[in-house]
C-alpha cells in the first residue's frame, strides 16, 4: 500500500455510506412521495422502479473491474451521490418536482448499486484474508446503523422540521437532503485522504472483449449447474421465497403513517423513527446474527423450516394491528421487533441457499446472479403492492399476505440442500 491506515479508519464510514442511499431509496422516498400526496399506487409502481439498479448489477460489475481501480470507482461514486441528493432537494420545491426527484433517485440507485460493487471489491483488495474474516461484522454492524440513520434519524428529523416550518413538506425535505448531500461531500473529502491506494487494486490488463466472454461463460454456466428440473426449482426459490415480504416492504411503511381515516395507524414521523427504523431494525439484526449461528453450529438444513416459518408467520402482527388499530407505541414497536426478527432469521436461509448454489466455478459471478434474481423477486410484487393495498383495502391485503405465505412453503419444499453445508466441521 502507498500508505498504511488502520481498517478501523475508513471501514465504518464506507459502509455507512454503502447502506444510506439505499435505505433513502427504498424508504424514506416512500415517505417523502406520501406526504406530498401521491396514493399507494403511485408510490408502490414508480418507487419499485428504482430497485432496478440492484437487478441488473451483474451486467456492468466487469467494468468496474477491468477500468480504473476499485478506490477511484468508490470515490466517484461518493460525489455523484452527493450530487443525486443536492439534486433531489433543488428539484423538491419546482413544478415538475416529481420528474425531478425521480429522475436524481434513478441516478442515486445507479451510483449506489456500482458503489456497492467497488466498495465490496476495495474491501478484498485492501485486507488481507483475516482482516476480511475479523472485519465482516463490523462492516455489517455500520450498514445497519445506516439503515437506522435513515428510518430513525431522518425521518423524525423531517417530521420536526414541519412543525417548525407549519407543515412546508417539500421545504422541509429539500432541508433534508441538502444536510444528506452535505454529508456525503463530507464522507468523500474524508475518503479521498484516508482511504489507502492498496497495492492489489490496479486496473486489470484485460481486454474488454475478454471480459464480456467471461462474463457470457458465466452466465450459460450458472444456468447448467443443476439438471434442467432442480434449476427450475433453485430459480423458483430465489423468485418467491420472499414473495409475502415483497408485498408488504413498502405498505408496511404506508400503514404505519397514513391517518386512522385512510386504515393507517397515523404515525407521525418520530414514532415511525422508533418504532420501525430504531426498533425494528435492530430485531432484523438480531435475528440475522441468530439465524447464522444457528445455521453455523447445525448446517441449513436442519434450519430450513424454522427459518421459512420465521420469513413468514410473523406477518400476521399486521392482520392484528390493521383489527386492533392500536395507538401504544409499545405495543406497536414490539409487534414490529417481532415482524423483523422473524424477517432476519428467515432471510438467513436465502443467504445460506444462494451461497451454496454458487459453490464451484465462477462463484463470485454466480453469487452475484443469484442475488439480482432474489432483488427482481422483490421488486416486481412491490411495484403492484400499491395497486392491490389501494383496491383491497390495509385489512384485505394484509390477510391476503398471510394467505401467499403459502408460496414460500412450496418452494421451500422444491430445493435440495445437503444436509452437511454450513455445519461446523468437527476436529
Amino acid at each position: 500500500m502507498e500508505k498504511q491506515r488502520n481498517p478501523w479508519a475508513w471501514i465504518p464510514t464506507l459502509y455507512i455510506a454503502e447502506g444510506l442511499p439505499n435505505v433513502v431509496v427504498m424508504t424514506v422516498a416512500v415517505v417523502m412521495y406520501m406526504q406530498m400526496g401521491m396514493t399507494d399506487t403511485d408510490i408502490a409502481l414508480y418507487t419499485g422502479w428504482l430497485g432496478l439498479p440492484w437487478v441488473i448489477k451483474p451486467i456492468w460489475s466487469p467494468f468496474v473491474d477491468l477500468y480504473k481501480t476499485k478506490r477511484w470507482w468508490v470515490l466517484a461514486m461518493q460525489l455523484l451521490l452527493g450530487s443525486s441528493l443536492a439534486g433531489v432537494a433543488f428539484t423538491l420545491n419546482a413544478p415538475f418536482w416529481f420528474q425531478g426527484t425521480m429522475a436524481f433517485f434513478f441516478l442515486m440507485a445507479f451510483s449506489s448499486a456500482t458503489h456497492d460493487i467497488a466498495a465490496d471489491g476495495y474491501y478484498m483488495l485492501a485486507l488481507n484474508d483475516h482482516e476480511q474474516v475479523w472485519f465482516v461484522g463490523i462492516r455489517n454492524t455500520f450498514y445497519r446503523l445506516a439503515v437506522i440513520f435513515g428510518n430513525g434519524v431522518l425521518i423524525p428529523v423531517a417530521g420536526m422540521l414541519q412543525l417548525v416550518f407549519r407543515n412546508q413538506v417539500a421545504f422541509t425535505w429539500s432541508l433534508v437532503f441538502f444536510g444528506l448531500a452535505g454529508l456525503f461531500l463530507a464522507i468523500w473529502l474524508y475518503h479521498c485522504y484516508i482511504m489507502p491506494k492498496a497495492d492489489a487494486d490496479a486496473p486489470h490488463k484485460t481486454s474488454a472483449s475478454e471480459v464480456a466472454r467471461g462474463v457470457l461463460t458465466a452466465f450459460r454456466t450458472f444456468f447448467t449447474k443443476l439438471p434442467p428440473k432442480e434449476m427450475m426449482y433453485a430459480l423458483l426459490f430465489l423468485l418467491f421465497y420472499r414473495f409475502p415480504e415483497a408485498l408488504l416492504t413498502k405498505m408496511s411503511v404506508t400503514f404505519l403513517m397514513r391517518p386512522n381515516s385512510a386504515g393507517g395507524l397515523g404515525m407521525s414521523p418520530q414514532e415511525f423513527g422508533l418504532a420501525s427504523g430504531t426498533v425494528g431494525v435492530i430485531g432484523l439484526t438480531l435475528g440475522g446474527i441468530l439465524g447464522g449461528m444457528l445455521a453455523g453450529r447445525d448446517g441449513f438444513k436442519r434450519w430450513l423450516w424454522p427459518m421459512v416459518c420465521a420469513i413468514t408467520l410473523p406477518d400476521v402482527v399486521y392482520v392484528y394491528m390493521s383489527y386492533a388499530m392500536p395507538s401504544n407505541l409499545l405495543l406497536i414497536s414490539s409487534c414490529l421487533f417481532i415482524e423483523q426478527f422473524g424477517y432476519g432469521l428467515g432471510f438467513t436461509a436465502l443467504t445460506l441457499y444462494m451461497l451454496y448454489f454458487a459453490k464451484g466455478s465462477f462463484q463470485t459471478s454466480h453469487y452475484a446472479f443469484c442475488t439480482a434474481i432474489s432483488y427482481l423477486g422483490l421488486m416486481l410484487p412491490g411495484m403492484v403492492s400499491g395497486y392491490l393495498k389501494d383496491a383491497m383495502g390495509y385489512r384485505s391485503f394484509f390477510l391476503m399476505v398471510m394467505a401467499l405465505c403459502a408460496i414460500t412453503f412450496v418452494v421451500a419444499a422444491l430445493i435440495k440442500v445437503d444436509p452437511e453445508f454450513g455445519k461446523k466441521k468437527q476436529e
